[in-house]
């Protein structure tokens, strides 16, 4: 289903391999701004009540949309490593977006699995309570924005950043074989890689989404886990795949006269 779409391959150009950084930096300007905005706890307060949030045990919410969700990409974990280690080509033409050099699959893996890695060490060290757990929602803890390192709002905090949505968002590094090509390869559908990231972005914010209906997390902290793991994930295939930058002219070369 991933080639399905005509559009003209393209190759790895300095040009093409930047352009997942600016999505980052987009990413992270909509996350600075809305934690400027201040809209956490307004959201957070029209969706809950004085005894806690109705949604929170919803039987879709909590059984398949959190539950569910997070063992489905258990499984596309598992089946990501069966493809990295895979040792066979890929020769049917609908699976043939799949052939990828081992060494990318296995990078993959390892993005994935580092960017998990990174949103959990966050939590860890996290002093942010979850919303149901504020006083206005019937708990004991008071609302502390994250960026306030240094006090703790008398919660269990490690609740920044959702680690529900991670479940999801861990995965955009999918995306970058066909958007950031290593330059040598050859070309490469930009549209299957734009399919990755528009697939884990949308999954990643419905069940961040779903964490917000339930009470358990902010909605920036969905935008931050977005941020967290598109900067694991595009900085560590930077590293992976560093792409060579096109060499200047140099002014003070001698021009040579073509006539001789």
């Amino acid at each position: 289903m991933f080639d399905t779409f005509h559009t003209a391959p393209t190759g790895g150009s300095p040009t093409q391999a930047n352009r997942p950084t600016r999505w980052l930096l987009a990413a992270l300007a909509v996350a600075l701004l809305w934690d400027a905005s201040g809209a956490d706890l307004p959201v957070m307060q029209w969706l809950g009540t004085a005894q806690g949030f109705p949604l929170r045990n919803h039987w879709l919410l909590e059984r398949v949309l959190h539950e569910g969700l997070r063992q489905a990409f258990t499984g596309l974990f598992w089946l990501m490593v069966v493809w990295a280690l895979w040792p066979t080509r890929w020769e049917r033409p609908a699976l043939r977006w799949l052939q990828l050099p081992r060494r990318e699959r296995l990078g993959l893996v390892l993005l994935v699995l580092l960017s998990l890695l990174a949103v959990n060490l966050i939590k860890v060290q996290s002093q942010t309570s979850c919303p149901w757990e504020l006083q206005d929602f019937g708990g004991r803890a008071a609302y502390v924005s994250h960026w306030n390192l240094w006090h703790a709002d008398g919660g269990a905090g490690r609740c920044f950043p959702g680690g529900h949505a991670s479940s999801a968002l861990a995965f955009v590094a999918l995306c970058l074989p066909w958007l950031s090509p290593p330059e040598n390869q050859g070309p490469r559908r930009r549209t299957v890689g734009l399919r990755w990231l528009v697939a884990m972005v949308f999954l990643g914010l419905v069940a961040g989404g779903v964490q917000t209906l339930r009470g358990a997390h902010y909605p920036s902290h969905t935008l931050w886990t977005l941020v967290v793991c598109g900067s694991v994930s595009v900085m560590g295939w930077r590293l992976l795949h560093p792409v060579r930058r096109a060499p200047r002219p140099n002014p003070q070369a001698p021009c040579l006269d073509k006539r001789f």
